[in-house]
């Protein structure tokens, strides 16, 4: 079985996620990094190459370039897909010109910088018939897949009320005053877009809600706020939700909640009983009813159903975490490349990937939580589109 190839724009040196990329897309020998262009600096880019092991001619100063030459390449050594690990304002033209070139695209989120440029950019993917993935990493965890199946197979009941939180304190001081790149370009509107904190790690917590109930949000009313001094992009959030079945919910993101690390949570409950995963303990779910104790499951136990087991790559017992969660969307992307090559359907749980839809959705979820939360009116409806 040959590896299929994947070239990289951004993630060079000083990067943190092209590290976390690469790492996850190595994990089961499934993938090969052939190419990239690393930086927009193309001493940097050759070099970050270089350092991966790269042939110097396979390292390109931008992506038009790769895009060019990797097309020019046989088919049987170009890149098959484009991993996109780039700031926000780059993610849209980077994969539309992939998608030019007859490339599949794995993006980090949010898919772009507006609802207009994530709707153009679904058009597409569906006229060239290519393949869009997005890395919603907490997606990828066993326990993640077991509640959602739990769900799905009515062990709740009716779902009534969900609860999502993603707190992180890194932002609590002007980190972007200090040399911090990461922060300097999340809080700056030319690169990040129109949110900083919604943009990050919320849209990460609403994808997560409407992935493990199975529902969509149909309303939701915003209040986002600047609480660090000077500026400009939210770097905190509270908003309450109403979903397509009548459910309510409530999502808090904040990147200043000093002290924090990366306190993903979840909680759902339905009217036979509820559920509760925290991604600082990743490998318990725990399941809570009326009348009888609460049970607490643990990833790689005989009784998890098949989403799970198929995400789980160690004994019971053995702690895996994000970069395993990682890999597993990586993993399902590569599934959905070789049935694409195939011209085959991919099974739809090796395939289990974020893709277009994920995408459109998420952009529309920052664009009308920003929109919901500069508005005096309470309510805002999440239109389809």
């Amino acid at each position: 079985m040959q590896k299929i190839r994947m070239g990289m724009v951004g993630g060079g040196d000083g990067a943190f996620i092209g590290a976390v990329h690469r790492m996850a897309a190595a994990l089961d020998g499934e993938i090969e990094l052939v190419c990239g262009a690393f930086s927009s600096d193309a001493e940097r880019s050759l070099q970050s190459g270089l350092a991966l092991s790269l042939a110097a001619a396979r390292v390109y100063p931008d992506y038009q370039s790769m895009m060019a030459q990797e097309s020019a390449l046989a088919a049987d050594q170009r890149m098959q897909f484009v991993a996109i690990v780039t700031p926000n304002h780059l993610h849209f033209p980077v994969a539309t010109a992939a998608l030019a070139a007859g490339f599949h695209v794995l993006s980090d989120k949010p898919a772009t910088v507006s609802l207009a440029q994530a709707l153009r950019l679904r058009q597409q993917v569906r006229e060239t018939g290519l393949l869009y993935g997005l890395t919603h990493t907490y997606n990828g965890y066993p326990m993640i897949k077991e509640a959602r199946q739990r769900i799905h197979a009515g062990e709740l009941g009716t779902i009534r009320k969900i609860m999502v939180e993603y707190c992180q304190g890194w932002l609590s001081a002007r980190e972007e005053d200090a040399g911090n790149k990461q922060a300097q370009w999340r809080v700056d509107p030319e690169t990040s877009g129109i949110s900083c904190c919604m943009a990050d790690i919320g849209v990460h917590a609403a994808n997560l809600a409407e992935y493990v109930s199975g529902l969509q949000i149909a309303e939701l009313c915003a209040d986002l706020s600047a609480l660090v001094e000077g500026r400009q992009l939210d770097d905190d959030g509270s908003i309450l939700l109403r979903f397509s079945n009548g459910a309510r919910g409530v999502l808090t993101a904040s990147q200043v909640c000093t002290g924090e690390e990366n306190a993903l949570s979840i909680k759902v409950y339905g009217d036979k009983g509820g559920l509760q995963w925290q991604h600082q303990e990743a490998n318990t779910l725990w399941l809570k009813w009326p009348g009888r104790p609460t049970e607490m499951l643990r990833t790689g136990a005989a009784c998890l159903g098949a989403g799970a087991t198929a995400n789980t790559r160690i004994p019971m017992g053995h702690p895996e975490g994000y970069l395993e969660a990682f890999a597993n969307i990586y993993r399902a992307f590569a599934a959905s490349v070789r049935a694409y090559q195939a011209g085959a359907e991919a099974d739809g749980l090796a395939a289990d990937c974020p893709g277009i839809e994920a995408a459109v959705r998420g952009m529309a979820f920052i664009e009308l939580a920003v929109a919901a939360s500069n508005s005096d009116t309470k309510w805002h409806i999440f239109h389809q589109h």
